[in-house]
């Protein structure tokens, strides 16, 4: 079996930070290279940690991303950043040195990290949220401590990849059922330098210096079903690649609730956020998503592609073949090309398997749609 395209060194800055129920590179990059003698405009309207848009660079394609998350456009925006290593750690070094205003007593985040390590955490999340002007090098900073906020322990200190106790790598588990495992595994926080972890995670960088077509700020944080958003986007967009949330699936800010802590959130889990689709009843996420794609119908080019992988979430009874046709059919102005089976989300790697492992993938399936 050929080596997944997410664990290629050549890839290392498309995974700078795992996230939840990203889809495989493949995906993209085969739909990309179908188009790519169109040079077209690349568009995803739910671009999560932004694996289209990487591809789209590694391409040499323009690409726009819209997402309702601030830590997936945190990350994708790393994406379109060029900038060295040594800036970015320089950076790191700088605000590091500086002494936080505030550090967490919560027990999580006392079982969580070490206190050396929280200190200096707590001296970067401040750093970056009092920044007056943002930089490539910050954006990359920023994408590379998200990266490392939590995962599974190493054998030893000095190889540490996280910053974490024991955690999974793609979503932040509860503070109260982290330190009830922490506790009956009796397992303590690494003691780990914060700028070491992240000075071996870019290390395996190896295209970060390289220009790219575009910049960061085409990465927009914004409710894809808002038609204002588009105005910040070329109105001749002609290809769209996307993975909307699947039915049912309306924690992902919850259980990202530690990232969003870096980002300047609360130390808790805020269940008041808001998710974007309508996850109330299947009538309401179907009209809920085809509200984006008659948005994305406005486009002014003339010719106008969209491919979306779509699947459902286990514990939720759905058909996503139906949800999704639904959807198209209800914009009312798009026409299904394909449907094909894309095997199941454990395909890549999708799913975490720290501390949560009793889950069973679901089928996903690849649309292709064209305006009419």
């Amino acid at each position: 079996m050929a080596r997944p395209l997410a664990y290629h060194p050549a890839h290392a800055l498309n995974a700078i930070c795992p996230y939840y129920t990203m889809f495989p590179l493949e995906y993209p990059f085969r739909v990309l290279k179908k188009h790519k003698e169109e040079a077209p405009i690349v568009l995803d309207p739910f671009c999560g940690r932004g694996t289209t848009i990487y591809a789209a660079r590694e391409l040499g394609l323009q690409a726009w991303g819209i997402d309702s998350s601030p830590i997936a456009v945190a990350i994708a925006k790393a994406k379109l950043a060029t900038t060295s290593i040594e800036d970015v750690l320089l950076l790191a070094e700088i605000m590091i040195a500086l002494e936080p205003e505030h550090v967490p007593e919560t027990p999580f985040f006392k079982g969580a990290y070490h206190s050396r390590t929280l200190r200096q955490l707590c001296s970067l999340r401040e750093g970056l949220l009092n920044l007056d002007e943002e930089s490539n090098a910050s954006i990359i900073l920023r994408a590379a401590v998200l990266g490392c906020l939590h995962g599974p322990l190493n054998k030893t200190e000095e190889t540490s990849a996280y910053f974490s106790n024991q955690m999974p790598r793609t979503f932040a588990s509860k503070p109260d059922y982290s330190i009830k495992y922490w506790k009956e595994r009796n397992l303590k926080a690494p003691n780990v330098r914060v700028i070491d972890v992240l000075a071996r995670k870019l290390s395996r960088i190896l295209n970060l210096g390289i220009d790219c077509v575009g910049n960061p700020d085409q990465i927009l944080y914004s409710d894809s079903r808002t038609s204002e958003v588009y105005g910040k986007i070329p109105n001749d967009f002609s290809l769209v690649i996307t993975s909307p949330p699947y039915y049912g699936m309306s924690t992902y800010i919850q259980d990202q609730w530690l990232r969003m802590w870096f980002l300047g959130g609360p130390e808790t889990v805020d269940y008041k956020i808001k998710d974007q689709l309508k996850h109330s009843s299947q009538d309401a996420f179907i009209n809920s998503l085809a509200i984006v794609w008659g948005n994305i119908s406005r486009s002014q080019s003339n010719k106008l592609d969209l491919y979306v992988r779509f699947g459902s979430v286990p514990s939720i009874e759905s058909d996503p073949k139906y949800l999704l046709r639904s959807s198209l059919e209800e914009s009312g102005v798009w026409k299904i090309i394909s449907t094909r089976n894309a095997s199941t989300s454990e395909v890549g790697r999708r799913q975490a398997t720290q501390m949560v492992d009793d889950s069973t993938a679901a089928v996903e399936y690849d649309f292709h749609a064209i305006r009419v």
